[in-house]
């Protein structure tokens, strides 16, 4: 697929739209608010499945390495991840259903260039740039999925922090696992609508 994005304008997360979810609140609070990343949403569709682009050029946070805000899924879909350019991390979280505090699961998957990283059902995540180049990346998720943002405005960002210093745990969240790192994958599920869209 092509990634034509001169005619396209795309939605602007900037800092003090995610400045809840920061590491450092002391600097945010007095930093200048420039664009963290760009969404071009609904890129292209499929069926029943929306492509979405989002740039996020490098940068660091105070400490911390630049970032999505991070969500969950309102219906516990899956999601899919390609890295066109750059390199990623993806880390994800699977929360308690009593008590979304505690964190059941936590782990990270280091992306380059062509790698793919499956978001599984029912795990909120957080894309970070790591590198110093800009990251342009793809998703496919299913067309009646929606964000939510909640847990980690609330917990000030996911169960760990990607700084300079290395990972830092969150001490917001009442249980949090210790962080291990999965693998990317080369391709993509064979059904892909059946795949995203199942969110039992």
């Amino acid at each position: 697929m092509k990634h034509d994005l001169k005619n396209k304008t795309p939605d602007i997360r900037f800092l003090h739209d995610m400045q809840e979810v920061v590491y450092d609140q002391g600097w945010v609070k007095n930093a200048e608010n420039f664009k963290a990343y760009y969404m071009y949403r609904e890129f292209a569709k499929k069926e029943n499945l929306k492509y979405n682009i989002t740039i996020i050029p490098p940068r660091m946070i105070s400490q911390e390495f630049i970032k999505t805000k991070g969500h969950y899924h309102k219906s516990g879909h899956a999601e899919i991840y390609i890295v066109l350019e750059g390199e990623a991390i993806y880390l994800m979280q699977k929360r308690d259903k009593k008590n979304p505090n505690i964190i059941l699961d936590v782990f990270a998957i280091k992306a380059k260039k062509g790698d793919i990283a499956v978001i599984p059902k029912h795990y909120g995540h957080v894309s970070i740039n790591p590198g110093n180049q800009e990251l342009k990346m793809a998703d496919w998720s299913c067309d009646s999925c929606e964000s939510d943002y909640s847990l980690y405005v609330k917990n000030q960002g996911a169960c760990y922090y990607h700084t300079k210093q290395g990972w830092i745990k969150n001490p917001k969240y009442t249980k949090v696992p210790e962080l291990r790192f999965e693998k990317p994958v080369k391709n993509l599920p064979k059904n892909l609508e059946d795949f995203l869209c199942d969110g039992k």
